[in-house]
């Protein structure tokens, strides 16, 4: 098998689209995206259109990761409310048809922006697409969640509180060595945990513009991707997962802005991207961000320690990616602590 169709029988997919999937004709091409560590993902090509294929990867896996069944209902509750996504056509549950669980949806033919900084692109860009950013970031928090019939779809409580104890579990669970830094957070996390302040709204989980989709040369937002860490919880977390991105160095790995001259690129401050979300959804401002922050570089700290476990175990979807990532947990680490004391 070729590595563009890695794990991907093409005619089993072939076969079950003929008979579940309307409008679908062959014959059938597959692409897999270089992108993407958690579920693999695949561009699907026929003569009359596109698709786009995500699918569990295949192996030992970690409970209740690669949730692509949430994935898929998410995105169809979405699909008339002021949050772009993509259509979703169909999911398949059973095991037996390509090994693992896969929903087929719309491909978007628009352009992606690996990294913040938007190469090549005029300040007028740069500007205009964070602010749609922002805008779809305030849209996401602000779904009725009951009128979408999400209301069931994260349990009720402290959402900090449950995620941190999920996190440090998945953590422990794929752990590969003593991280000082990694156990002192969690123990700090956990002492300052602010208390709950009630909202509860759906939150995206791994909100950044590498999963976006933009409209070819223009600056408005034609779906937001990757949903599978999406659930009903707080909407500080997403939030301050668009600032500590940014806090990460420039470039192909980091993908962030830290010593970057945001004004000469028109992009925003941290603080005015914060307020234009607080503007929009209509609060005066928030306390405690550093406790946002230093969770958010917790969590990513969590799952890339997660990906890198899979790459030693042979089940990860980019190994060589996934192995360079691995030496960055203890990084995201230390900047958790210096996000709460700060």
């Amino acid at each position: 098998m070729s590595d563009d169709t890695q794990s991907l029988d093409l005619t089993a997919i072939d076969a079950y689209l003929r008979a579940h999937l309307v409008g679908y004709e062959g014959p059938l091409e597959a692409k897999k995206f270089a992108v993407g560590q958690s579920n693999p993902t695949f561009l699907l090509k026929t003569p009359a259109r596109n698709y786009v294929l995500r699918r569990k990867p295949p192996g030992v896996l970690l409970k209740s990761a690669h949730a692509v069944d949430r994935e898929f209902r998410v995105q169809s509750a979405l699909a008339d409310t002021d949050v772009p996504v993509p259509r979703m056509y169909l999911l398949c549950e059973d095991d037996a048809v390509i090994g693992s669980a896969f929903y087929v949806m719309e491909h978007l033919n628009g352009r992606n922006f690996s990294e913040p900084t938007m190469e090549g692109e005029t300040n007028a860009t740069r500007t205009a697409v964070i602010d749609e950013m922002n805008r779809v970031l305030a849209a996401l928090h602000s779904v009725d969640i009951d009128a979408v019939g999400l209301s069931d779809y994260g349990p009720p409580g402290n959402y900090f509180e449950r995620q941190l104890s999920r996190w440090t579990k998945q953590y422990r669970a794929s752990e590969t060595e003593t991280i000082a830094d990694m156990d002192a957070l969690i123990e700090a996390l956990g002492r300052q945990m602010p208390a709950d302040d009630g909202q509860r709204t759906l939150v995206h989980g791994d909100y950044r513009i590498d999963n976006m989709m933009f409209e070819k040369g223009g600056t408005r937002c034609l779906g937001v991707l990757d949903w599978e860490l999406s659930t009903i919880g707080h909407p500080y977390a997403d939030l301050a997962a668009v600032i500590m991105q940014w806090q990460m160095p420039p470039g192909k790995e980091g993908r962030g802005l830290a010593g970057v001259d945001r004004a000469a690129l028109g992009l925003p401050s941290d603080a005015a991207f914060i307020a234009s979300y607080c503007a929009r959804r209509g609060i005066a401002g928030i306390e405690d961000f550093g406790f946002y922050l230093a969770f958010n570089f917790f969590r990513m700290a969590a799952i890339i320690q997660g990906v890198y476990k899979r790459a030693l175990d042979g089940n990860a979807s980019n190994p060589e990616r996934a192995m360079r990532l691995g030496q960055y947990v203890a990084v995201f680490a230390q900047n958790g602590r210096r996000a709460l004391q700060g």
